[in-house]
């Protein structure tokens, strides 16, 4: 059975395909700052993050005709926004480090329910991470993509991902105890 997705805002983007400067800025605000927050955990950077919803939002009214309406309008152009934060990170040239080879049994950090703490003490730390763990941390437990999707994305493995995914909990788990945030 195929998945059917329902937009309840498909008359405002049926508006947009027809040039409506009115209904993009309602699209714009219902979508703003979902977006932006997509693009700031990746980015982790403001201004950038600004940028990035600009374009992104720039690029989706531009490219409108092409939405099929497979999946939701906020689905595509939140694809729209992480493939551009991603490319970002990408001039800035973010190295994902491969570790297919080495063997990281034993080394499975805490589960994630454990960690019941601050959320803002939560998004500095996570904020530290370096990109590659951060960028593959917010795909996973933020956007919900699965290692073969943030492989895809990113164009590494899946292992790449998986460890990337384990490596940035275990840092993010001893920048909490660092600042004593219990877990």
């Amino acid at each position: 059975m195929e998945t059917v997705y329902i937009d309840k805002h498909v008359a405002l983007v049926n508006e947009c395909r027809h040039g409506s400067r009115k209904a993009q800025f309602e699209i714009y605000k219902l979508y703003a700052k979902a977006m932006y927050n997509v693009a700031l955990r990746i980015v982790n950077h403001e201004a950038e993050a600004e940028d990035v919803l600009q374009e992104a939002f720039l690029d989706a009214f531009t490219r409108i005709e092409t939405f099929r309406e497979e999946t939701s309008f906020g689905l595509w152009l939140k694809q729209i926004v992480i493939n551009k934060s991603i490319n970002l990170l990408r001039k800035r040239k973010v190295e994902f480090i491969s570790i297919d080879e080495i063997d990281v049994a034993g080394q499975e950090p805490k589960e994630d329910d454990d960690m019941e703490c601050q959320v803002n003490e939560i998004k500095s730390a996570i904020g530290e991470l370096a990109d590659g763990y951060r960028i593959v941390l917010t795909l996973y437990l933020f956007e919900g993509y699965d290692h073969e999707e943030i492989a895809h994305i990113l164009k590494i493995s899946e292992n790449t991902s998986r460890s990337q995914y384990m490596r940035a909990k275990m840092k993010l788990n001893s920048l909490l105890a660092k600042r004593g945030v219990s877990r």
